[in-house]
């Protein structure tokens, strides 16, 4: 086997993932109802809440309700869509499709980052179809904090589609991984500033809701759309946001695999003689276009839980 170059490697790595996004990215277009799906509840929750609650809850401010709840919203309707990486992952899972991935030679991150990115994805036209002007809502502090405003959940949303991804890897089972995914969701969500103010909650809660990393996401979401100081809560659910990262994506080569090495320690990767199983390969990823990120799979970060026994 002969060592790659580092440069060459990433490059070969960022290649992988581009065909695992679009991989992925083409079961919306083969299955319109789970975009369509996707698309429809975010609506419902935009005309629900804003309709049921608006003339029940006092806003701080003076501001409209539903200036204060949309920020909220784009991060709810994301955080309840992240459960779709789990079950996707899971059901990948169960019907041994990981195990064919982890022949391939293909760079070890490219399956779950090329899953969590195209999740992301999706969840743009999301948070661009939730845009409510049709029910009042308006950006108060110019374009560029708009732009902003609308950035920030899609980095939530990347976080949640990880840690959806790590439960699904963890329960290998698609159903389990569904309701499993939006446990921590709910507690957070609902616990949080998203639908009314920390300051109306009972002093016990508001300890809690005052550190939740929803809380600081939707601050920083509501300074960038309405105004006001936005550097604080900012920087926080930045941190947050990266905080969790750090732990949540090397998870997955010592919570599925009980390997301690760091996520990218096997690197630069190596490249393996011809094998029978390349020639059931796609032609963008047979072994004369593409290496692997580690030369075994089973002492390597980033190696997938197999389906088979003893795998």
């Amino acid at each position: 086997m002969t060592t790659l170059a580092p440069r060459h490697a990433w490059t070969l790595a960022i290649s992988d993932t581009a065909v695992m996004t679009r991989r992925y990215l083409s079961h919306y277009l083969r299955k319109p109802s789970l975009l369509g799906l996707a698309l429809v509840q975010p609506v419902l929750f935009v005309l629900l809440w804003t309709f049921v609650f608006s003339g029940a809850i006092q806003t701080p401010g003076g501001i409209t309700y539903v200036d204060y709840l949309m920020p909220g919203l784009f991060i709810l309707a994301i955080a309840f869509g992240s459960a779709n990486t789990g079950v996707g992952l899971a059901d990948d899972l169960a019907r041994g499709l990981i195990d064919r991935f982890r022949a391939l030679p293909m760079a070890r991150p490219a399956l779950l980052v090329g899953r969590t990115l195209a999740d992301t994805a999706r969840n743009t036209f999301v948070v661009l179809l939730m845009v409510g002007y049709a029910v009042g809502f308006r950006f108060h502090a110019g374009p560029a904090a708009a732009l902003a405003a609308l950035v920030l959940p899609l980095a939530v949303s990347y976080l949640l589609s990880w840690i959806s991804a790590l439960i699904g890897l963890t329960v290998r089972d698609p159903e389990t991984a569904g309701t499993a995914s939006l446990l921590p969701v709910i507690p957070l969500a609902f616990t949080s500033s998203t639908f009314v103010p920390v300051a109306t909650m009972p002093g016990w809660l508001q300890a809690w809701a005052n550190t939740n990393p929803i809380t600081h996401a939707v601050d920083a979401t509501r300074a960038l759309a309405l105004g006001g100081s936005t550097s604080g809560p900012l920087l926080q659910a930045i941190a947050w946001i990266l905080g969790i990262l750090a732990i949540v994506i090397p998870w997955p080569s010592t919570a599925t695999a009980g390997s301690p090495n760091s996520t990218w320690s096997a690197w630069p990767p190596t490249r393996p003689s011809r094998s029978p199983e390349a020639a059931l390969l796609p032609g963008r990823l047979r072994a004369s276009r593409r290496v692997p990120a580690v030369p075994s799979v089973a002492g390597s970060s980033w190696a997938l839980p197999s389906t088979r026994a003893g795998g």
